[in-house]
């Protein structure tokens, strides 16, 4: 058994880490900190880097290491996508509603077959909408999926 690591500058990384410091790497260069010459050097000692602090020292000249993953307006700004892509979803589904029981209304008046026929995609894209629904609730409300004690 092997004693734990206290540096956590020692730890050693996995691609998935190399992947996350190269792709703020080209944040850094989209933005104009980086020119292509020091992209590309410093995305090639990325994916050599061995421990945390190797990939520390590549991002530890530029704006983008700071970035907040978890900034609340990054947040905010993403249930706002969120409640926007169900709000459009709702139109959608209500306007095909309506297409579908004019289009039955028009056969039934003009054929004289009354079957319900539009229950079936009402249906079937009510439980698309459901379940596009309840998710973004939940996202956007993560209080409402805690349990109280």
């Amino acid at each position: 058994m092997t004693a734990p690591v206290t540096n956590t500058s020692a730890v050693r990384v996995g691609d998935r880490d190399r992947e996350a410091t190269a792709t703020r790497l080209g944040q850094a260069l989209a933005q104009g900190y980086l020119d292509m010459t020091e992209y590309e050097r410093r995305v090639g000692s990325a994916f050599a880097a061995q421990s945390r602090a190797d990939l520390d020292a590549l991002l530890a000249d530029l704006p983008v290491h700071r970035m907040r993953l978890d900034d609340p307006a990054r947040r905010i700004a993403r249930h706002a996508a969120a409640r926007l892509s169900l709000h459009l979803h709702l139109a959608a589904y209500a306007l095909m509603v309506v297409i579908v029981l004019t289009v039955w209304l028009a056969v039934a008046l003009s054929g004289g077959t009354w079957y319900f026929w539009p229950i079936w995609p009402i249906l079937g894209a009510g439980i698309g909408v459901v379940g596009h629904a309840i998710p973004t609730r939940l996202a956007v409300h993560p209080s409402r999926c805690r349990r109280t004690p």
